[in-house]
């Protein structure tokens, strides 16, 4: 890089106004919360058992402190955190998305990584009003809008404590070269009963579901970046690697 040329963001910063942007088009708000979390908002709350192997050093980096906090293993923490403000606002619908660094203590190789982004969120509304079908429809239009028209979804049965029912969602992606095939992408469900009781909802009145895709995996679908550590190698090559605009 001459002195003549000037920064420019990262891939991940352009990606997360841009998902942003499609998010608020769809009617959701925007959420934050700390990186550095209570067990109660990361872990109890989401229906996450004391002894659920998560919350073991090996996946989580805890600090040295009375009560002890950890790093945040999920951006569902905002969740739960926007999820209590309904109740202090004596809210019954809400849109909300969290777009957010989080870490994981596991060895790191082409796919893994000790930290990284996700954009999770949620949709809740009065019982009966949101359903897995709309799921589905978010799903749909935002892959279109990010991917290309061509992008669809489709749902696997799956388990998550903080969902019933969950899925796994799939991804049809056709990349130039390659012709169209299915990627798995993240979990999502209706948000489970318990979560809604954890932070003073009630569950015969309210409803909703709730996702948490990586955002460097959709990256790397989208530009078939093959290492997800070259997003914070803080090599420049890889940033002017890409079009800004």
């Amino acid at each position: 890089m001459t002195t003549k040329e000037k920064g420019r963001l990262h891939l991940l910063s352009i990606a997360a106004r841009d998902i942003a942007d499609i998010f608020r088009r769809m009617g959701f708000c925007i959420a934050y919360g700390p990186e550095i979390e209570d067990e109660f908002h990361n872990f109890t709350a989401l229906n996450v058992p004391e002894d659920h192997p998560a919350r073991d050093m090996q996946d989580t980096f805890w600090t040295r402190e009375t009560p002890r906090r950890v790093l945040r293993t999920h951006t569902t923490s905002v969740t739960i955190r926007a999820l209590e403000e309904m109740v202090k606002n004596n809210e019954t619908e809400k849109r909300m998305l969290a777009i957010g660094k989080v870490f994981r203590n596991e060895a790191t190789d082409a796919t893994h990584e000790a930290q990284f982004y996700q954009y999770d969120g949620f949709v809740v509304g009065p019982t009966g009003t949101v359903t897995l079908a709309h799921l589905k429809g978010v799903w749909d239009q935002f892959y279109r809008e990010y991917l290309g028209p061509n992008a669809k979804i489709r749902f696997r049965p799956s388990y998550f404590p903080f969902t019933e029912p969950s899925v796994e969602v799939d991804l049809w992606f056709e990349s130039p070269g390659k012709g169209g095939r299915w990627l798995e992408m993240f979990g999502a469900g209706m948000i489970h009963p318990t979560v809604l009781r954890n932070v003073g909802l009630d569950p015969e009145k309210v409803q909703g579901f709730a996702f948490g895709p990586g955002l460097e995996r959709v990256l790397m679908v989208k530009y078939d970046i093959p290492d997800i550590r070259l997003f914070h190698s803080g090599d420049i090559r890889f940033i002017y690697g890409f079009n800004e605009k």
